[in-house]
Formats: structure tokens, sequence, C-alpha cells
């Protein structure tokens, strides 16, 4: 988020992190990286902790994938499709 930040600029940055089809991943991804400071730092919890960073790393992989046209359909299909063998 910081590097494409410094390409585009923050305000323009932070208009199009909460546009409607970015709107859940950067939630998530910002909740996530407060989880994970709190889950090392305050409850010391190394497990917890490698569970939000793998859920703030996907949340984070998803919402890059919407800057790529039909990267989202890409990886939906490819999900199913392992899913249904």
């Amino acid at each position: 988020m910081a590097s494409t930040c410094f390409l585009m600029g923050p305000f323009k940055q932070i208009k199009k992190m909460f546009a409607e089809t970015r709107l859940i991943a950067t939630v998530v991804v910002l909740v996530m990286m407060v989880l994970t400071f709190i889950a090392a730092i305050v409850w010391k919890k190394a497990g917890l902790t490698l569970i939000f960073i793998i859920i703030q790393s996907l949340a984070m992989t998803w919402y890059s994938l919407s800057y790529i046209p039909y990267a989202r359909d890409a990886v939906k299909k490819t999900v199913s499709a392992f899913l249904e063998v």
C-alpha cells in the first residue's frame, strides 16, 4: 500500500482503497494489521500472530488483484476448480 501511495499520491490512494470493489479487502488488511500487533506485543501469542499475518497477506493479495483486470475472476475460477476435485 505504501508503494502505490508513493506512486499515486496519498489522497488518490486512500480514495481508491475505499472504493466499492476494494472496501472489504482494505478493511480486512487494516484490521489484521492492528490485530497482528496486538497479538504479538500485548497478548504475546505467536500462533495467533501467525494466523493474523496469513489472513493479512491473503487480504493484501486480494486487494492487489483488484488492480489487474479479470484477475479476481481467474482466481475465483481456479479455487472453485480445485475445490470441486
